[in-house]
């Protein structure tokens, strides 16, 4: 008689051997030279571990940011991998890299690391990297404002078609004077003003885009105290050029939602905090616009039972990921259970947020273990009850919840 194997087991299995669409991310494609990040000296100056570091040494700010990104990297190996232990879950994850490409820290000092990924290849780590993760596919983050970026859309280039584009607004419903006189420097006939003729240019500039770079969908972040409806720039455009170029175009509108920009400017990238949002402005869109497709991640722990309960009430809504200082396995966990709860698999638990291509590797490994200790727990739960869980239902889950209901949500 065959012996069952374990829950935890068949689930790890499966989490592993199952390839993900990683559906947020800040990754680049590889075409797109400088703005493709990877290595040790890139791992460690993630912002993560700039405001973590800021923590343990004394360099003066502006001295930080005027060193060489070799200098800022060997002053972060010093205060977090030397001095203190690597014990925060950004430390970590440099480890689980570094183990996954044969490398012992303890053994190599930081000019050796740097020696090693010197040595390899741009093109063989990419495909390396994917292997070790099971990455299938890679949701990129794509501004038409960036002027680093921009110019490349525009000439064009030759495509890897792993790495999908996601079209970001910030600029245009954050800053609407100043995005307005952008967008009347690139040909469209816009006013700082409200008009008809403005939004019609908007909704051209955004079908502009969305054509271009072939977005899969449009997103934002939005701080805490953003509110629909209401007398605002940001409002008026989401109400009179987003959705409706949404509805058009069949294209997703992704909402995250919490952050509050540059509590600590010292810290330029790493200086940004969280707040509780306001979540009745998503409840306001999902109600007006069910022809409209939202997904939402929010920033704060306090935000997430609110988000999920919404999403019971608004089928046109996905929440994804544990975005930003919620994505610590902790709160993955937590979050991940409370959704799995109240929605089934009607959700996406997790996404990288990946800025350097190597963190590829520990957002997805530390992921994979956590999703399956709740799985693990919840299949369990099945069984106790009278449901005998078969591995293909298992596989139809983890299918589902490693991107491909966000791709069905999308679509529909």
């Amino acid at each position: 008689m065959a012996i069952a194997r374990p829950m935890s087991e068949r689930v790890d299995e499966i989490l592993r051997l199952t390839p993900v669409h990683d559906i947020h991310t800040h990754l680049y494609d590889p075409a797109f030279g400088s703005l493709f990040l990877s290595g040790i000296d890139d791992l460690l100056v993630y912002h993560y571990l700039v405001s973590e570091g800021f923590r343990q040494f004394d360099v003066p700010y502006d001295r930080f940011w005027a060193a060489s990104k070799t200098e800022q990297a060997e002053w972060i190996w010093r205060a977090l991998f030397i001095e203190h232990s690597p014990v925060s879950e950004a430390c970590r994850g440099i480890l689980t890299v570094l183990r996954a490409y044969g490398l012992d820290p303890r053994q190599s000092d930081l000019g050796r690391l740097r020696s090693w990924f010197a040595a390899q290849k741009p093109a063989e780590m990419l495909e390396r990297v994917l292997k070790i993760a099971n990455v299938a596919s890679i949701c990129m983050t794509n501004s038409p404002f960036d002027d680093e970026e921009r110019p490349l859309w525009e000439r064009g280039f030759d495509r890897d078609p792993r790495f999908k584009a996601a079209l970001r607004i910030d600029p245009l419903l954050m800053d609407w004077p100043r995005s307005s006189a952008r967008l009347r420097e690139w040909g469209y006939d816009v006013s700082a003003g409200r008009s008809e003729r403005t939004v019609s240019e908007v909704r051209r500039f955004l079908a502009d885009w969305t054509r271009r770079i072939d977005a899969g969908y449009c997103m934002v972040s939005l701080p805490p105290d953003f509110a629909y409806p209401a007398d605002t720039d940001t409002a008026w455009l989401i109400r009179e050029a987003v959705l409706p170029h949404g509805r058009e175009h069949g294209q997703g509108f992704a909402l995250m939602l919490g952050v509050k920009r540059g509590v600590n400017p010292a810290l330029k990238l790493a200086g940004d905090g969280v707040g509780r949002s306001n979540l009745d402005a998503l409840q306001n869109l999902c109600a007006e616009n069910p022809d409209n497709r939202f997904l939402v991640t929010v920033l704060s722990r306090e935000s997430q039972h609110e988000a999920v309960i919404l999403a019971r009430k608004f089928r046109n809504l996905h929440p994804f990921g544990c975005w930003w200082f919620t994505n610590t396995p902790q709160l993955i966990e937590e979050i991940t259970t409370l959704r799995l709860e109240l929605l089934g698999t009607s959700f996406t638990p997790q996404h990288s947020d990946a800025r350097v291509l190597d963190q590829l590797i520990y957002k997805w490994s530390h992921s994979r273990q956590v999703l399956g200790r709740c799985l693990t727990r919840k299949y369990t739960d099945l069984q106790a009850a009278g449901w005998l869980v078969r591995d293909d239902e298992i596989r139809r889950d983890v299918t589902e919840l490693l991107g491909g209901g966000f791709e069905r949500f999308l679509r529909r």
